[in-house]
């Protein structure tokens, strides 16, 4: 299934690695919907109660705004129906983390949304999955092809091209128009998220408050590359057009969006230390490759992974959510401090003299 995922981009990098088409083809960066932004954590090891990025139609929020016009919103994993009339989202007795595409129109917990057309994406560096094996299980880090290109191509699609720093734009509702002479500079050159499909739903505590926006993944059985760690995989959204159709409720009625959902065997992975088990464990040593043959001494293309991940930590990125003793993070980091950029998975999977070696 799908327990754990890592996005480690600051706010504005995601809302620039989001980029996505409208129905007349318009390139469009997304903004954050009003003060989500600000709610949005990075983290190496996110786990469900936990919030995360989710690009969504702005109409959801907007009745006047059009079906192809995207926000970002920051969600919490673990989707609570409207109906639920407990005061304390807590109490519900069923895990809806995961929701299988097989029987989404079977649950009314999944049904009602899906047939309303809240339909989301939610967007991650990567995800944890864990192959059993003998007495203990063995953690991998799952995620799409890293390429020197415009990472909101195709997998089968994208070219090799420089790496360039991306240009940022204001921020507010809605989503900026990218302009012709603009469209090349604009493009994400750093770390491709993965697009994951799901659905969300918006509860309001009987007694009174503030509306709850949460969701759920959606998962497929697992392609044959995957299917040695589990058999289920998150249902991947590959390339813009896949996402423009899945967000477009309008166009796209449920049923045909159902064919969207489909296993991908694009993804490459490699394995990570068992540190990653505990969601309290936040850091980049979540993320390190680890030689299986070897785990209890560490390798060399390790030890400068871990220096690359530490040296180049953003000044953007805030405070994961929960489990890092400030003293991980660089002590030189501050507003004065320029980034590199793409991150620093992308300076390892991009910049590294040593590839990790993928399964």
């Amino acid at each position: 299934m799908c327990g754990r995922t890592a996005c480690t981009l600051a706010a504005d990098e995601v809302s620039r690695a989001s980029h996505y088409r409208d129905r007349g083809g318009q390139r469009r960066q997304p903004r954050w919907k009003d003060g989500d932004s600000d709610k949005y954590r990075p983290s190496y090891n996110k786990s469900p109660q936990s919030l995360s990025p989710v690009l969504l139609s702005q109409k959801h929020f907007d009745k006047n705004a059009p079906v192809d016009e995207c926000v970002l919103a920051a969600m919490r994993w673990g989707l609570v129906p409207a109906w639920f009339r407990e005061n304390d989202p807590s109490k519900m007795q069923y895990s809806t983390n995961n929701c299988r595409s097989e029987s989404l129109l079977e649950k009314k917990s999944y049904k009602d949304p899906l047939l309303k057309g809240q339909r989301c994406v939610i967007l991650a560096d990567g995800f944890y999955e864990w192959r059993r094996q003998e007495k203990e299980k063995q953690p991998f880090f799952i995620y799409f092809p890293q390429t020197q290109g415009p990472a909101h191509l195709k997998t089968e699609d994208v070219d090799e091209r420089p790496c360039k720093e991306p240009q940022s734009y204001p921020s507010g509702e809605g989503s900026v128009d990218l302009k012709q002479e603009d469209k090349i500079d604009s493009e994400w050159k750093g770390w491709r998220l993965l697009t994951i499909a799901g659905l969300f739903d918006c509860w309001t505590p009987p007694s009174g408050g503030d509306p709850l926006y949460t969701y759920t993944v959606i998962t497929v059985e697992a392609a044959p590359k995957l299917q040695g760690i589990h058999d289920r995989m998150p249902a991947i959204l590959d390339g813009e057009e896949e996402v423009r159709r899945w967000l477009d409720f309008s166009e796209v009625k449920s049923l045909d969006a159902l064919k969207l959902l489909q296993s991908k065997n694009t993804l490459i992975f490699h394995p990570v230390s068992s540190l990653v088990n505990n969601s309290r464990n936040n850091s980049p040593e979540c993320l390190q490759h680890v030689d299986l043959q070897a785990k209890k001494k560490p390798s060399a293309s390790s030890k400068m992974m871990m220096g690359w991940l530490k040296s180049s930590t953003s000044s953007k990125r805030k405070e994961p959510d929960i489990g890092v003793v400030k003293e991980e993070w660089p002590s030189e980091a501050g507003p004065e401090r320029k980034p590199k950029a793409g991150g620093p998975l992308q300076q390892w999977l991009l910049g590294a003299t040593k590839k990790p070696r993928i399964n």
